[in-house]
């Protein structure tokens, strides 16, 4: 089936967030988790959405204030610390000439979401963006990929989502659409593949192929 979409999740698939977000979680919970806790910690639970992280860091039902400290942070240093992955604003432009719709679906809120793609001039190739305040049930849910697919009309067979967590690969399999995962994610293909990849790119540029263009050399 021809492929007729590209969503993508955000933070750590076509924008670079990684060190923003670890740092902003460091600091949220200094001194209220153990001495050894670390970056180790946070990687495998970066993707799912905020408050749910900070409650499984803590054991802390009400995390109201670590969720007020972290963002206080991250929008300080938000500038200077996030920018996209290679050939991210190439692959956008190609796509759209092509007539595919490009959306984002993001665990992030939307004011976040928008400075980031704005900081990064990407913002323009967006047809829709469903951030998390747009939801009821975040990614691993299916809804957040459905809710873009019909502003977007198109079915879900005809999408690729592409992401680096499992959250964006299982909430991919509920809404019938393609799983693509990242080699860049800091959670490693393997997870991905476990989690339900259908396909892996190592450079942005791989996802020509995989939406029926030819793959240009540089």
């Amino acid at each position: 089936m021809t492929t007729a979409a590209v969503l993508f999740d955000l933070d750590g698939t076509i924008l670079d967030t990684n060190e923003l977000i670890i740092r902003s979680f460091l600091h949220a919970l200094r001194g209220v988790t153990p001495p050894e806790f670390g970056r180790e910690h946070i990687i495998p639970h970066m993707g799912k959405p905020l408050k749910d992280q900070l409650r499984h860091f803590t054991g802390r039902d009400d995390v109201d204030d670590l969720l007020a400290a972290y963002r206080e942070y991250n929008l300080r240093e938000h500038d200077a610390l996030v920018k996209p992955f290679p050939h991210v604003a190439e692959v956008l432009e190609r796509l759209k000439a092509a007539g595919l719709k490009i959306g984002v679906v993001t665990t992030k809120m939307r004011l976040t979401a928008s400075r980031g793609m704005k900081l990064a001039g990407i913002d323009g190739f967006m047809d829709a963006v469903v951030a998390f305040d747009d939801v009821e049930h975040p990614k691993p849910h299916p809804e957040p990929v459905l809710k873009a697919l019909e502003a977007l009309d198109v079915h879900p067979e005809r999408a690729l989502m592409v992401g680096d967590s499992p959250a964006d690969m299982q909430s991919a399999l509920a809404a019938g659409s393609v799983p693509v995962g990242v080699a860049w994610s800091l959670k490693g293909e393997r997870v991905l593949l476990e989690t339900g990849a259908r396909h892996i790119i190592h450079d942005m540029r791989d996802l020509y192929e995989l939406a029926g263009l030819e793959r240009r050399t540089p």
